[in-house]
């Protein structure tokens, strides 16, 4: 089975078990050969996730994991949270980083500064838009602009 159909898989019988918690499933990625993997599920909650969240999703995943059988061989399952600097990969993840702080490393082949650091103001099929300092300076950055991303930690 191919990593992202399995993927979708897990998803599909994870979702509804998180959401059940009060958790959003963020990230499901597998990573294996054909008779061993690991499969890690990333989740987070208003006010952060705690062991116990982590520790009560993996019990409920893994067993119905073991009922619905997504994947036919030994496997590891890992539940964590995504962090407090958590990495942007996709436009879900800028989405829901909207109006946070954010770090923006961008590509060479950009005629923008090659580091940005600011407040996430929006993101569309273009791009994501940031606020630099305190209104100082707005950027349009184009998706394809986006080396790395990631959430700044904010005290």
């Amino acid at each position: 089975m191919v990593q992202g159909e399995v993927e979708a898989r897990v998803a599909r019988v994870a979702e509804p078990i998180a959401s059940g918690m009060g958790l959003s499933l963020i990230k499901v990625r597998y990573q294996g050969t054909r008779t061993h993997g690991a499969l890690r599920l990333t989740i987070d909650k208003p006010g952060g996730v705690t062991l116990d969240d982590c520790t009560r999703l993996s019990r409920a995943v893994g067993h119905a994991l073991d009922v619905e059988g997504p994947i036919d061989h030994r496997y590891a399952l890992e539940v964590s949270s995504p962090g407090l600097d958590r990495p942007l990969e996709d436009r879900r993840d800028f989405e829901q980083a909207v109006g946070r702080l954010v770090r923006v490393k961008t590509s060479p082949s950009w005629e923008g500064p090659r580091l940005l650091i600011g407040r996430l103001r929006g993101q569309d099929a273009a791009g994501v838009r940031l606020e630099e300092g305190e209104g100082n300076r707005e950027w349009n950055v184009p998706w394809e602009a986006i080396a790395h991303a990631r959430l700044e930690v904010e005290w």
